[in-house]
């Protein structure tokens, strides 16, 4: 895992560099049958003095359509918009080779609008793979996930007219229970559901926990059943690979197809930046053919794309390095972990994955004053909260950490 880092004048002059390859909607000759143009100059100046400083900004006032997937072919590429699409190329070949391990040109990808829109593109996939493939019908098909996954597993099977199978997790541990998971298998192949997209979880959205994706693989392995596995990385993508050395999510692991990570959470990149990566070979089967106007076609759920949204994930990549990334997420778990201290002395019950910033914390420990005051997340608003979480992120001030455990410590000592 490692990529250079680049000062902010290499990464600006690279950004320009590929703006100049777009093409210029004020140039002399303007693409006339494009349905697109730079934003509105009533309210942005394509001239302002700060753009010539701002890759970024620049990037967004030119707007660039990175519409249809850049990894299968030069045919692929737009010509309008080259430059920042080569861009695009580049971040996905750095995070599927570099962070997870992929073999050289071996995975296709795009900057999705997030993890909810990645994880149903994996399920899209799947789904017409199966069919395809298999010649599966659609109610022979199931999606496979515990119950501590993010909500784009129901909306997605919905979307998609897909049975949904949802798994037991242990209450202190979060893992899934192997007695769940052994019936409820048993129990849809015995009303034909005979095809199998599991979704593993690197990360869960409340509590940071982690499937054993090698558990799970095994298992549907021994079952002898057709399955892909999709992993769910939306949260722990750009931090659980920099802090456990031995982390099994890669596309080294052969029971992986398949991998969402957001830019927008612990990339701090701006919200539509998530990212979907799979092995070569499957996003055929979800190419729209009656995209023929789009060179290479789309393969996308959401189309056209904004190449600012790209251009944002790989400077912030760039500018940090390999190294200077690992060192920050390394810092935050660092943080992480003296707050469980100091919470484990004061006996409060919680769960942590130790490679994670996240910090679930039962509810019993939390007054309503505190979590108001702190703006603590509960695992549900519409029945009694059983857990609340805080996450350690880069805006979290420690006096603000340190104010919420003295307040919690003289709750629990009932100095309130």
């Amino acid at each position: 895992m490692y990529w250079k880092k680049l000062s902010h004048e290499e990464v600006k002059k690279s950004i320009f560099e590929a703006l100049d390859k777009n093409h210029n909607y004020r140039g002399e000759y303007p693409a006339l049958g494009v349905p697109g143009t730079y934003l509105d100059t009533t309210e942005f100046y394509h001239d302002a003095p700060f753009l010539k400083d701002a890759p970024f900004m620049s990037v967004m006032v030119r707007n660039p359509n990175h519409i249809g997937i850049h990894t299968l072919s030069e045919e692929s590429v737009l010509d309008l918009f080259e430059g920042t699409q080569a861009i695009e190329r580049d971040l996905i070949q750095l995070v599927a080779e570099q962070i997870f391990e992929g073999d050289k040109g071996q995975q296709d990808g795009y900057v999705a609008t997030g993890g909810t829109e990645a994880n149903i593109q994996a399920m899209w996939v799947y789904r017409n793979f199966f069919r395809n493939e298999f010649g599966a019908n659609t109610d022979e098909i199931a999606v496979v996930y515990s119950s501590d996954s993010h909500y784009s597993m129901p909306k997605g099977a919905n979307l998609l007219n897909l049975h949904s199978i949802i798994l037991e997790v242990d209450e202190n541990s979060r893992q899934i229970k192997e007695e769940s998971l052994e019936n409820q298998i048993s129990k849809a192949k015995e009303e034909g559901y005979n095809y199998f997209i599991v979704i593993a979880n690197l990360s869960t959205t409340m509590f940071g926990s982690v499937d054993d994706v090698n558990r799970l693989g095994g298992f549907f392995t021994k079952a002898n059943v057709p399955f892909r596995i999709h992993v769910d990385a939306a949260y722990g993508g750009f931090i659980y690979p920099f802090t456990n050395e031995s982390n099994p999510y890669t596309f080294k692991n052969p029971y992986i197809t398949s991998i969402t990570s957001d830019g927008h959470k612990m990339l701090q990149t701006p919200y539509g930046t998530g990212l979907f990566l799979i092995r070569k070979e499957y996003i055929h089967h979800v190419c729209t053919q009656e995209a023929q106007y789009i060179p290479g076609k789309d393969y996308t759920l959401s189309g056209s794309r904004s190449g600012a949204n790209a251009v944002s994930m790989w400077m912030i990549l760039k500018i940090h390095g390999s190294e200077g990334w690992k060192y920050k997420m390394a810092s935050l778990c660092d943080r992480t972990e003296r707050i469980c201290k100091r919470l484990e002395n004061s006996g409060v019950e919680f769960y942590r994955n130790p490679y994670l910033n996240i910090i679930a914390i039962k509810a019993k420990h939390i007054s309503s004053r505190i979590a108001k005051k702190y703006n603590l997340v509960a695992d549900s608003y519409e029945f009694e909260p059983k857990w609340y979480k805080i996450v350690v992120m880069h805006h979290v001030r420690q006096g603000v950490l340190d104010s919420f455990l003295m307040d919690l410590e003289r709750e629990l000592a009932g100095k309130y």
